[in-house]
């Protein structure tokens, strides 16, 4: 028998708003602004945003599952969680408790004297904090009183001790300065005079430029920096310069508003007891509570107007912090020789184990140790903060890292992938660890055959999309593929993966002849990580004769396990 082809297409990326005007909403997926936007925060509905709700309220609901125990105890105490979309707040949630916890042990407090999240709930941001001295650090370039190629010591003198004369502005930035991660400095110097003479004088642990090394020490070294060279402290200087410009009255350090402040940690050493209202780093706690790398409290609404204002190329609601290339040089990545490492000036880019399905080459943000994450998403002009307190009442708790990425990827699922031929496309966006497959009926082709297919792909690179043929019912053999278009791998390839291109690919393969073959699409994700999912479109079975399976005219010969056929 004779039979007509099926088209796979790969997965969910992110909607842009740069399409006509009259052009539908749900169907801008696949054009990524390149451009900044220029507008404000206001509330909608995700429909009004042109969003599909049912990948959001998923994600909602998993957040929320999270705060209640399952079996024995919730992941984290509770969250506040927000999403925007072309300016729209299409979500903004508090789930479980502020306050739960009286001691490490986890034991709860009575129910009337624990304190429930609220949409507004202050909460320690921990290393999201390093945003801000990032922010600081370009107001002062923008002066014209730094350059980001200055060696720190310029600024800082005795930062230059110990060989680190060389040391640029750059690479504290981008965590290649070669400096070590962490010292205590709350336990081994006894005040903050001498705790900041040993951050700034500490010997590298590597050769600078070498390695990307995440550190703490770099931003501390930045922060005093900014105090240096502006003559104020960091918080006075953030006030002046981008939290009061902005509005963002629940932003700084040391937070009045105890009562409204997310429980951190129940710490025993230092002695401080359950913390809430005081940073929980201790570092940044010896210090004053003001430091480069930690120490910044606020709020998901605070947040989304500082994402915004990065979306909109520094300004906001017609004030502007920072210039447009300005925000160009955070969101460019400096670490090309350190794969995996992306990095702008402050900003960790493309970072798929908490950005989700929202990753891409531009997509920029940062995690906090408390359970703080910000993703913001130029391509498709959107934001995902997902704010909990996962260390209360105790971190060895555990990770919060699935929940980030499910968050991201809720919003990435949201946005449409119009089909790029007919009305449907197949979609497969499966869970971690499992397979999808989509086979044609038996074919009796009469010479080679060729195979060709759309495929919007949004994956980890172990999680790829491969075609494969049988000539028996029982070996499967592994097709070759070439595909073409924005981001899509060269020559040729036995599986197609990929993320941040957000585009159709064409692709083909040619296959041997036999007297009967079956066709499949396999889409398999590993352990984590599975991105927007794939999405196939027009699949057509052709040989010499002409046409054996047409996709878009009989989907129903097709048989999907883990397929669906979408409409949007």
């Amino acid at each position: 028998m004779r039979t007509a082809a099926v088209v796979a297409t790969v997965v969910l990326t992110m909607a842009s708003s740069g399409a006509a005007a009259a052009e539908p909403a749900m169907s801008r997926f696949d054009r990524p602004h390149h451009g900044f936007a220029d507008t404000t925060l206001r509330p909608g509905t995700p429909q009004q945003a042109g969003l599909d709700p049912a990948p959001i309220d998923a994600a909602a609901e998993a957040i929320a599952a999270w705060t209640r125990p399952a079996p024995q105890r919730p992941l984290f105490s509770g969250a506040v969680a927000l999403m925007v979309h072309d300016g729209v707040i299409v979500h903004h949630s508090a789930l479980g408790q502020a306050l739960r916890y009286v001691d490490a042990a986890g034991t709860e407090l009575p129910a009337e004297q624990q304190v429930p999240m609220r949409p507004d709930t202050v909460f320690d941001v921990a290393s999201v904090s390093k945003l801000f001295t990032s922010l600081a650090v370009m107001c002062l370039v923008e002066d014209g009183e730094v350059a980001v190629t200055d060696p720190v010591a310029e600024h800082v003198p005795e930062f230059a001790a110990n060989g680190k004369a060389a040391i640029t502005v750059e690479q504290l930035l981008t965590h290649t300065s070669g400096m070590e991660p962490w010292i205590p400095l709350w336990r081994d110097w006894p005040d903050r005079e001498s705790r900041l003479r040993a951050a700034l004088e500490r010997a590298p642990r590597d050769q600078p430029g070498t390695r990307y090394v995440y550190s703490d020490l770099n931003l501390i070294a930045l922060g005093v920096l900014v105090e240096r060279v502006s003559g104020v402290g960091l918080d006075e200087f953030l006030a002046q310069r981008i939290t009061g410009p902005l509005g963002l009255d629940d932003t700084g350090y040391n937070p009045t508003d105890v009562e409204r402040t997310a429980a951190t940690e129940y710490q025993g050493t230092p002695p401080r007891g359950m913390v809430r209202g005081q940073v929980h780093d201790e570092n940044a706690w010896s210090l004053g509570g003001v430091a480069g790398h930690a120490g910044v409290f606020s709020t998901a609404r605070d947040l989304a107007v500082l994402a915004q204002t990065i979306l909109n190329g520094g300004q906001y609601g017609g004030t502007r912090v920072l210039k447009p290339e300005t925000v160009r040089a955070m969101l460019t990545d400096y670490n090309t020789e350190f794969p995996g490492n992306a990095h702008g000036l402050g900003f960790e880019l493309n970072q798929r184990w908490y950005m989700g399905g929202l990753s891409g080459p531009r997509t920029a943000g940062h995690t906090g140790f408390t359970g703080t994450s910000l993703v913001i998403d130029p391509a498709s002009r959107s934001i995902a903060i997902l704010l909990t307190n996962r260390v209360h009442p105790s971190r060895s708790w555990g990770s919060i890292n699935k929940a980030r990425e499910t968050w991201a990827t809720g919003l990435a699922r949201a946005m449409a992938v119009p089909p790029k031929h007919g009305p449907t496309t197949w979609f497969a966006a499966q869970a971690d660890a499992s397979t999808a497959t989509l086979t044609t009926p038996e074919l009796a082709p009469r010479g080679p055959v060729r195979v060709a297919f759309d495929a919007f792909v949004d994956s980890e690179g172990t999680d790829p999309l491969t075609v494969e043929y049988t000539v028996d019912g029982a070996e499967w053999r592994t097709a070759v593929l070439q595909a073409a278009g924005r981001g899509a791998p060269r020559g040729d390839q036995t599986g197609l993966a990929g993320s941040g291109h957000r585009s159709w690919w064409s692709v083909h393969a040619e296959l041997p002849y036999a007297a009967m073959l079956t066709i499949r699409w396999r889409s398999t994700t590993d352990g984590r990580y599975t991105g927007r999912g794939i999405h196939l479109d027009r699949i057509l079975v052709t040989d010499s004769d002409g046409i054996l399976l047409n996709g878009e005219k009989q989907p129903h010969l097709m048989l999907p396990v883990g397929w669906t056929s979408e409409t949007r």
